[in-house]
């Protein structure tokens, strides 16, 4: 079987990313077959190893918050990532940060640094798949992320903001998402310690 295709298999398939398993039962190939032509094609050039096991076409590259909810799961893009996103701070990220409930890990791939942070399970949740450039990531909310990030700079493992603002977030739904990580003392912080110059909530 040629290049082409492979790579018009894999794009009826709809893998802009796939494992070394997704790419034997799209092609048909065994495991030495399969293997070899992994890296026959990554050392060409059409495909891009992200990381052991997972690969990328070359000329259909996910983006890197595609790429970071594929490369370490379960995950969803949440903190500095999502706050930019959402217009919660002004700056762009470079680095994309993710939220799981496996270990805190960092990698590199395709040129792109992602973090990942852990939560309990209890507060992991309340994200969702949003359609971002035609390609659907999972995203937090966003008082989500703004639960997520409060939560780390809480436990000094953030650093604060100077110019973080609120505006547009629902204060209950804040609240709420706070709630979930069963911290009252995270609570009584973000009540009576947490202090930022724009802290306009909608109610």
């Amino acid at each position: 079987m040629k290049w082409f295709e492979i790579e018009s298999r894999l794009r009826e398939g709809g893998f802009r990313l796939f494992t070394a398993r997704e790419f034997r039962q799209v092609t048909g190939f065994g495991d030495v077959a399969a293997k070899f032509l992994l890296i026959r094609y990554t050392r060409r050039g059409l495909l891009c190893r992200l990381k052991r096991g997972l690969y990328a076409v070359k000329t259909r590259m996910p983006s890197k918050w595609g790429i970071a909810n594929r490369l370490y799961a379960p995950s969803y893009i949440s903190l500095a990532s999502a706050l930019s996103y959402y217009g919660f701070i002004p700056e762009s990220v470079y680095a994309v940060t993710s939220i799981t409930t496996k270990s805190t890990r960092e990698f590199e791939a395709d040129g792109t640094t992602c973090i990942y942070r852990t939560i309990k399970r209890g507060a992991f949740g309340w994200y969702k798949g949003a359609e971002i450039n035609g390609e659907t990531v999972l995203l937090a909310e966003k008082e989500k992320a703004l639960a997520d990030y409060l939560y780390f700079v809480f436990l000094k493992k953030e650093t604060p903001n100077s110019r973080l603002s609120l505006r547009g977030a629902d204060a209950r739904l804040l609240e709420a998402r706070l709630k979930d990580f069963g911290n009252k003392k995270l609570l009584d912080w973000y009540r009576h310690d947490f202090k930022i110059a724009d802290r306009r909530l909608e109610r």
